[in-house]
C-alpha cells in the first residue's frame, strides 16, 4: 500500500509533456499490435450480379451495361504514386515501416474510419499506392481491392476522406452455333465455346437429352450467351441466355428467365421448367451395393427383410447432397440407420439419407436446404458393414425405388409471371432465330 501511494505521488509530479508523449507511444504500439500480421485473417471477396440481357439486333453484339463513372478526385500533375505489391506475411504495419512511414502516420490512418478495417485483409499480390508530402506525411492511400473495386483515402481538412471506385463489367451478348460430327465437346471447341459455356449448355438440357447415349452426328445447337469485359479486355463469360438443341430430329428450346423476385431458371417456350425437382443420385458412388427389394437377407441381422432403398458404396467422407429443395425434419441418430437426415419436399415427398459419418456444418432439424447442398458425409454408422449411403425415396410415406421412380419436374412459371415470361421468351427466341437465319443466308 505504501509503494502504491508513493507511485501515485510520483505520477502526480511527472511532467505533463512527458506524460502526453508516453500516452502517444502506448497508443501507437496498440495500433501496430492491432494491425500486425500475426492475426489469423481471411481475405474478403465481393461478388457482383449481372443484369438480364437487353434486346439484341440480329446483326450486332450489344453492350448490356457501361462501366461506372470514376468517383476519385481528379489527380494533380504534381502527385507521384508509389506502387506497392503486398508480400507474404505483410501487414499494413510492416508496409508502413518498410516505406519509412511512422507509427503516428499508421495511427492516423487506422483511425480514419471503418473502411480502413478492410486493409487488415490484404494478402500477397494485392496492390497499394501511396502519396506522401515532402516531410513524409501520408497524403493518399489507394487499395486495389480486386479488379472491380479500388478504394482511396485522401488526407484533407485534418482527416482522411474515403471514396470508392466500382467498375461494372461490360456485358456483350454473343451467338454461336455448330453441327455435331463426333462429340459435343469437339463441336463446341470448333464453335469457339469455352468449357464453362459447354457445361452450361449440357446442364440446361440434361433432363431432356442423354449426352452420353443420345448424341448423334448431325445433331446441332445454337445459343446466345454473355461475355464479360473490363477496360476492353475479356475477363470471362456469364450465363447462357437462350439455346436451341436438335437431337435426333427433336428440337429442344430453353430460355433463361428471372422472375420478379430475382429467381432465375431455364424454361421451355411454354413455361415448363427444364430441370427435375429431384436429382437421381445423392452421392458420387463407386457402385450400387444393394438395390431396392422386398426380400433381402440383412448382412448383420442375417434375417430376410425388405430393403426400402438403394445403397451406394463410396469412400468414407464422400459428400452427400440433398436431391431436391426441402426442409429437414430429422438430423440425428435413427436406430439401425445411424446418423440420418430426413428431408420433406413439397407436400408428398420425403427422402432419407442414412449411415452418415457426420453431418455437414449447419445441418439440423428445421433447416431449409437447396438441391445439391451438402448435408453430410458417407460413413458406416448404425447397422452397416462398411462405408456407404442408404438412400430412400417416399411418396405419401410409401417407399418407391429411387432408381425407377418417375421424378417430378420443378415448378413451372407462376400464373402471375406468365405474361411477363411470354414477352421475354418470344423476344429471346426471335433473336436466336434471327441470328441463325442471318448466318444461313450469309455463310
Amino acid at each position: 500500500m505504501i509503494k502504491r501511494i508513493q507511485s501515485l505521488h510520483r505520477a502526480k509530479h511527472f511532467p505533463k509533456r512527458h506524460m502526453v508523449l508516453a500516452i502517444a507511444v502506448v497508443m501507437s504500439l496498440a495500433v501496430i499490435s492491432l494491425w500486425s500480421p500475426s492475426q489469423q485473417l481471411s481475405a474478403k471477396r465481393q461478388n457482383f450480379s449481372l443484369p438480364l440481357s437487353l434486346p439484341l439486333k440480329p446483326d450486332a453484339n450489344l453492350t448490356q451495361s457501361d462501366s461506372a463513372e470514376e468517383t476519385f478526385p481528379a489527380s494533380t500533375d504534381t502527385e507521384s504514386w508509389e506502387e506497392i505489391i503486398v508480400r507474404k506475411g505483410d501487414s499494413l504495419s510492416s508496409i508502413f515501416s518498410r516505406n519509412q512511414l511512422s507509427a503516428t502516420e499508421l495511427y492516423r490512418f487506422a483511425n480514419s474510419g471503418k473502411q480502413a478495417a478492410d486493409l487488415k485483409y490484404i494478402k500477397p499480390g494485392d496492390q497499394l499506392g501511396l502519396v506522401r508530402s515532402e516531410d513524409n506525411k501520408l497524403l493518399k492511400l489507394k487499395y486495389h481491392k480486386d479488379i472491380f473495386v479500388t478504394q482511396l483515402w485522401q488526407y484533407q481538412d485534418d482527416q482522411f476522406l474515403f471514396s470508392e471506385q466500382v467498375k461494372e463489367p461490360e456485358i456483350k451478348t454473343t451467338y454461336r452455333e455448330s453441327v455435331i460430327e463426333q462429340s459435343l465437346y469437339l463441336s463446341s471447341q470448333r464453335a469457339a465455346l469455352s468449357d464453362n459455356i459447354t457445361m452450361q449448355l449440357a446442364e440446361i438440357f440434361a433432363w431432356e437429352i442423354d449426352f452420353i447415349q443420345d448424341i448423334r452426328a448431325g445433331d446441332q445447337f445454337s445459343l446466345i450467351y454473355e461475355e464479360k469485359y473490363l477496360d476492353g479486355e475479356k475477363i470471362g463469360e456469364g450465363r447462357v441466355l437462350a439455346a436451341r438443341f436438335v437431337n435426333r430430329g427433336n428440337e429442344h428450346m430453353a430460355v433463361l428467365y428471372t422472375d420478379t423476385k430475382g429467381r432465375s431458371s431455364y424454361y421451355n417456350p411454354e413455361g415448363a421448367s427444364l430441370k427435375k425437382a429431384f436429382t437421381r443420385y445423392p452421392v458420387d458412388f463407386t457402385r450400387i451395393s444393394s438395390r431396392f427389394t422386398l426380400a433381402r437377407k440383412h448382412p448383420i441381422l442375417h434375417k430376410i427383410r425388405a430393403h426400402h432403398g438403394v445403397d451406394y458404396a463410396a469412400p468414407y467422407g464422400t459428400p452427400v447432397k440433398a436431391t431436391s429443395d426441402g426442409k429437414i425434419i430429422l438430423a440425428g441418430k435413427k436406430g439401425g440407420y445411424g446418423n440420418t437426415v430426413v428431408i420433406k419436399h413439397r407436400v408428398k415427398y420425403t427422402t432419407l439419407y442414412a449411415h452418415l459419418k457426420h453431418f455437414a456444418k449447419g445441418i439440423r432439424s428445421g433447416k431449409k436446404v437447396k438441391q445439391g447442398q451438402i448435408i453430410g458425409y458417407v460413413g458406416s454408422s448404425g447397422l452397416a458393414t462398411g462405408p456407404h449411403l442408404h438412400y430412400e425415396f417416399r411418396v405419401h410415406n410409401n417407399h418407391r425405388d429411387p432408381l425407377k421412380v418417375k421424378l417430378p419436374h420443378a415448378l413451372p412459371i407462376a400464373a402471375a409471371e406468365k405474361s411477363r415470361f411470354k414477352q421475354h421468351s418470344n423476344s429471346m427466341l426471335s433473336q436466336l432465330a434471327g441470328y441463325r437465319n442471318s448466318i444461313a443466308l450469309n455463310p
